[in-house]
């Protein structure tokens, strides 16, 4: 066991420092711990295999149908309605555009369910708008990446769909309902930060819109906001299964930004169904190399040893949370959401539902902690969006940052210690 860790992780990073492409990292890496045991033929194959089977789920039909809904929403003029509906709610108070900026990030994260998207359509308007109203630059664009994250847990999010089929057999359904309660709680964090921080620097205020206004505004955006209702009230209600649901929105948003909006003509479509192919195949690519390497894992008795480490490290299970916690925050500074979740959860699972927390609870903890990775250098891929959108380089954002990923460490030690903040919502819905 020992030899085959060792080789699969020097192969990983060494491929990695040498800039290939992370599922050919995994992929070989997993490979070559193979040849420690089989020959050549027998390990191709058996490679072949384990990544057409780890593709073999029918809940993953849902990412392409949420890629697609994903990519129409942020091309229907989605993001600006949004906006200027947050504009409504929160611009005249402290910070207001800062509030603004993270409020926006939360609705369009909800309905887009990709960061990256949210920091792209909401930053490329709302850093400019920012600066000009007196803000520094930097800190605008540290705001539009921190507020991204949230669309990871609120849903419908794809990696919460990749968590249930690594995990066995959670609920998507009840994953969805749990991730309400700390994305909110987590967006609220970072707004605490904007507040005190716009006082500390006294950023100023914007003014009152008149109450019509305000109205008119909610109004816009009510049809954007009605795909969340839609979505994830039928997958609540058993009217239809998360990838039904998918299907559904694509259909929805297509309605929504080529008929009513008509922000996307006819003509894009083709563009934009090559898009989420690109986007569709990247991550499948990710998943099928990732289930092979959660193959061999298991094989070799790995994750067992982790888990048996682990434990016998520490009788306390806070102490052995907070280590868990602490791998994975590393973990997600390194390597993206996908695989990671794919190759950590078969090995950290184990360890929690010991120490008597469940699946569910660790699910919206792990995606939390791999979330805040997003925004953590030198790989975090939400902080170079928001830096290419702000024109700006990546060093420059990580003092602003400082104080925001204070507030999301803190939120997933809430989230990590109270099981209450990601159960409350599915035990209230039955799932």
């Amino acid at each position: 066991m020992e030899w085959s860790a060792l080789i699969l992780i020097s192969v990983f990073f060494v491929l990695l420092l040498l800039n290939v492409p992370i599922s050919f990292c995994i992929g070989l890496a997993t490979l070559c711990t193979m040849l420690l045991s089989m020959d050549l033929l027998p390990a191709v194959t058996t490679l072949a295999q384990r990544m057409a089977g780890g593709l073999n789920s029918f809940a993953l039909l849902a990412i392409p149908f949420f890629v697609l809904s994903g990519l129409l929403m942020g091309r229907g003029g989605i993001a600006k309605r949004l906006i200027e509906a947050a504009m409504a709610l929160v611009g005249s108070l402290p910070g207001g555009l800062a509030l603004v900026n993270v409020l926006s990030c939360m609705l369009f994260g909800a309905i887009s369910g990709s960061a990256v998207a949210a920091t792209s359509a909401i930053g490329s308007f709302m850093v400019p708008e920012m600066k000009k109203q007196g803000y520094d630059v930097d800190y605008s664009a540290a705001v539009t990446a921190a507020a991204a994250t949230t669309g990871m847990l609120i849903p419908p999010s794809n990696i919460m769909i990749v968590y249930a089929i690594a995990s066995g057999g959670v609920s998507i359904a009840a994953l969805f309902v749990a991730g309400y309660l700390p994305g909110i709680l987590l967006g609220i964090g970072l707004m605490l930060v904007c507040a005190g921080y716009a006082k500390m620097k006294g950023y100023p205020l914007a003014a009152r819109l008149p109450l019509s206004l305000t109205f008119s505004k909610l109004a816009a955006a009510i049809p954007s906001l009605l795909m969340i209702v839609l979505v994830i009230g039928g997958i609540i209600s058993g009217a239809f299964t998360a990838t039904e649901a998918g299907a559904i929105a694509v259909v929805y948003s297509f309605i929504l930004a080529v008929c009513v909006y008509r922000e996307v003509k006819v003509k894009e479509l083709p563009a934009i169904l090559l898009k989420s192919a690109e986007t569709t195949a990247i991550v499948m690519a990710l998943i099928a190399t990732s289930a092979a390497m959660s193959w061999i894992l298991s094989y070799e008795n790995i994750p067992q040893t982790v888990s048996q480490g682990l434990l016998t490290l520490s009788e306390n299970p806070l102490l052995i949370l907070l280590l868990i916690n602490i791998i994975l925050l590393v973990v997600g500074a390194f390597m993206d959401m996908t695989p990671a979740v794919l190759i950590f959860t078969p090995i950290f699972l184990p360890v929690a539902v010991e120490l008597g927390m469940s699946p569910l609870h660790f699910g919206i903890m792990m995606i939390l902690n791999l979330s805040i990775g997003l925004v953590s250098p030198p790989v975090g891929s939400v902080l170079f969006v928001a830096c290419a959108v702000a024109k700006t380089k990546l060093e420059s954002l990580i003092k602003p940052l400082l104080p925001m990923y204070a507030a999301m460490v803190v939120v997933l030690l809430l989230v990590t210690y109270v099981p209450a903040i990601s159960e409350f919502l599915p035990n209230l819905f039955g799932l």
